[in-house]
């Protein structure tokens, strides 16, 4: 389906100019939030069922309530979200924060993470390519890879400093030209191959794989996954808890996310 939220967001701009402006991240203070009222859950599933743009139905997946009374957040089965009142009239397009004591907290980022961890638990060990070392893991990333991105390689290449500090990484594949290209075929060859991690040290090193690519394997699924997920690039790294951090991160900076590094 087309992007949904870029029509919501011109329809907005269109016939609802006032709303259309106030589409910035929203911060909630906190003596504004208010109960969820006792037929939120009512709500919510009346407006999952009826939720529609230009007069078509859209693909909602989940409706669910929020911290403000009368406000309702929406994911679209294609991952994009948004927020709506109770009888879909109004939409906004952004994030949603909590004035906590400790400063900001984005809820919206939270909720994406915790999809996002979800999600990824779903995907057994056996279609994943995981390096891990002696001792069992302190934690585990996840890591969508491929193996035509430099900086994947780089990380690559610091797996063993990582599984040394008792960190374990589990690759996904996410081919960043498509499906059609030749780090897809890569992927795949190494998930067809005998000895994962092996191929997947040898595509990572440059040289090509003999096996076939033509077996059942989840590259394809990982892929749109990924995008699913909000990955964008190579490599995208899935800490514990959901958070997605992009980009090739030092062993030490990574030790730090994790909490480890007094252990």
């Amino acid at each position: 389906m087309p992007n949904t939220i870029r029509e919501v967001e011109e329809i907005m701009h269109q016939r609802m100019p006032l709303v259309a402006k106030s589409c910035v991240p929203w911060i909630v203070v906190a003596g504004l939030l208010l109960p969820v009222a006792a037929n939120a859950d009512d709500i919510a599933e009346r407006l999952a069922e009826t939720l529609q743009v230009n007069g078509q139905p859209m693909p909602v997946e989940q409706v669910s309530a929020t911290p403000m009374e009368g406000v309702y957040h929406v994911r679209l089965d294609n991952g994009e979200s948004f927020y709506s009142n109770a009888d879909g009239s109004h939409f906004l397009v952004g994030d949603l924060y909590q004035n906590a004591d400790n400063g900001l907290l984005n809820l919206t980022e939270q909720g994406r993470n915790q999809e996002r961890a979800d999600a990824l638990a779903a995907v057994p060990d056996s279609e994943r390519v995981i390096f891990r070392g002696m001792n069992s893991p302190k934690a585990t990333v996840i890591v969508f890879t491929d193996p035509s991105c430099p900086y994947c390689v780089r990380l690559h290449e610091a797996i063993p400093e990582l599984n040394e500090r008792d960190i374990a990484v589990h690759y996904m594949a996410f081919p960043r030209a498509g499906m059609g290209s030749s780090a897809a075929t890569s992927l795949e060859r190494v998930w067809c191959s005998e000895n994962r991690s092996e191929a997947m040290n040898q595509v990572k090193q440059g040289q090509t794989l003999a096996t076939t690519a033509n077996c059942n394997n989840p590259v394809a699924e990982q892929y749109e996954l990924g995008k699913m997920l909000g990955v964008q690039g190579t490599p995208a790294i899935v800490l514990p808890d959901g958070q997605m951090v992009p980009g090739f991160v030092p062993p030490d900076r990574l030790v730090g996310m994790l909490g480890l590094e007094n252990e």
